[in-house]
């Protein structure tokens, strides 16, 4: 997660509470109290309004992708459309040149069983593949993110299972976005029932907050965890749970850094919301 002193997300060489960190004449005290003691940036109405357009940018992006992934279409070949959707949209692909190493592509296509970060290349969709395609642009220096999977043709009974379960746990931990819940309350929302579909949760990634920067507080974990941090109004994060046909551990790629794939390379799915907690429950600001 980005902090005060980091470098700042815009490129200007600059650190972020030098440049985009958010300078607010005058918070409130709620807001006052989230940001000093858990780091969380709670968004105004203007910030709210921006994000919720980089959102909609970004599930149409989505849309665009998700329709040209057909059997003999590469990754590669959706990469491209990515950046011309982005270009054509006045928006900055999120991804890009981010992290270390440099992340070398706009989207994520993590395909059966790569849980994320999966690197566009030359391979060609295939008969039975499952692929997530993430996306987050950054519309006039706000940020929206976003991922969905894909069935190419007839797949197997496992990885329908896999896409299946994942995109129930997504529903069901959004139900718990509430004043008065907490972020725990997501991570046991969505293992209670994977496990009870017999899937296991990825522990190695979490969801975020997002909006003015790419990654903020707070940490979402999918799975069981303690995190006591209260819902509040003006929260904005992602829920992305990533959910495997078997065991929970990811293997990182040592070649690329980058690309995380199941321990025993069975299937796993994930899909992804950006979440807003309202006055009276959430609003989902990312669309399918």
């Amino acid at each position: 997660m980005i902090s005060r002193n980091d470098p700042c997300w815009c490129g200007s060489g600059q650190k972020w509470k030098k440049c985009h960190y958010p300078q607010i004449p005058v918070l409130d005290a709620l807001a006052k109290k989230y940001l000093m003691h858990y780091g969380i940036l709670l968004k105004n109405l203007e910030q709210i309004e921006k994000i919720r357009r980089a959102c909609e940018v970004t599930s149409a992006i989505l849309d665009e992708l998700c329709s040209a992934a057909k059997a003999g279409v590469t990754t590669q070949e959706l990469d491209d459309l990515s950046r011309e959707l982005h270009a054509k949209a006045k928006a900055t692909p999120a991804p890009l040149g981010y992290g270390t190493p440099p992340y070398p592509k706009t989207i994520c296509t993590s395909l059966n069983e790569v849980i994320c970060h999966g690197i566009p290349n030359q391979r060609p969709l295939q008969e039975g593949d499952i692929m997530n395609i993430d996306a987050s642009a950054i519309v006039d220096g706000y940020f929206g993110d976003s991922s969905r999977m894909v069935i190419i043709g007839e797949t197997s009974e496992e990885k329908r299972r896999v896409v299946d379960v994942s995109l129930e746990c997504l529903l069901r931990a959004i139900e718990v976005c509430k004043p008065g819940g907490r972020v725990c309350d997501i991570g046991k929302a969505i293992e209670d029932y994977a496990t009870s579909q017999r899937c296991s949760v990825v522990n190695q990634f979490v969801g975020h907050g997002v909006g003015v920067a790419f990654h903020e507080a707070p940490e979402v974990p999918h799975h069981y965890n303690n995190l006591q941090i209260p819902f509040a109004p003006g929260m904005i994060f992602t829920i992305e749970p990533m959910i495997n046909a078997g065991v929970r551990e990811a293997i990182i790629d040592p070649h690329d850094k980058w690309t995380a794939r199941t321990k025993d390379g069975k299937p796993t799915a994930q899909w992804e919301h950006t979440i807003l907690i309202t006055e009276s429950g959430h609003e989902v600001l990312t669309r399918f």
